[in-house]
């Protein structure tokens, strides 16, 4: 299937998802600046738990903006979506591993699913839609489910790490 057809139809979805990530991309650089300086947060935290909520709105910007890009067959854009589900398997890896590693903070079963189990779902199915999509344009729809859950995950992230932030300190039993 010629890909200007398939990728053309599903252009809002990606111009919307793509500009929505590069906004809530903005934003968490702001907050992140805005309680650069305070001294109940831990380096150790952002790095667990901020860093990988901007690898999932950057992968998702990534990941419209090669879907948007004008291609001549689906196993090009194909190629670019699996090499971002991969990396992004390898992130939500290493965000676990520094989240086991924690010592200032340790992660409640809520953490687990939000922080960890949801992102490795999340970039599964964009590999797996990579994988289809290269010879059947359905497999769009499963990169997208992937897409979208990423965008929300990262809200939800984002929103749970500056609520804990701006309500608890370091000091706190939480």
């Amino acid at each position: 299937m010629e890909a200007a057809p398939a990728l053309g139809a599903w252009s809002n979805f990606f111009v919307m998802t793509g500009s929505s990530a590069a906004a809530l991309t903005g934003l968490m650089f702001v907050v992140t600046s805005l309680i650069r300086d305070r001294e109940d947060v831990s380096g150790e935290g952002v790095g667990t738990f901020s860093t990988p909520t901007v690898v999932h709105f950057g992968c998702v910007l990534l990941l419209s903006a090669v879907l948007l890009a004008p291609w001549h067959a689906l196993w090009h854009p194909a190629i670019g979506a699996g090499i971002i589900g991969l990396y992004g398997l390898g992130h939500a890896v290493r965000a676990i591993v520094l989240a086991r590693r924690m010592n200032t903070y340790v992660p409640d079963v809520e953490d687990w699913i939000w922080f960890a189990m949801m992102p490795l779902a999340g970039y599964a199915a964009v590999l797996a839609g990579a994988l289809v999509f290269y010879r059947d344009a359905w497999g769009l729809f499963v990169v997208s489910a992937g897409i979208l859950l990423l965008m929300f995950i990262g809200i939800r992230n984002s929103w749970d790490v500056i609520t804990y932030i701006s309500i608890f300190s370091r000091d706190d039993d939480r």
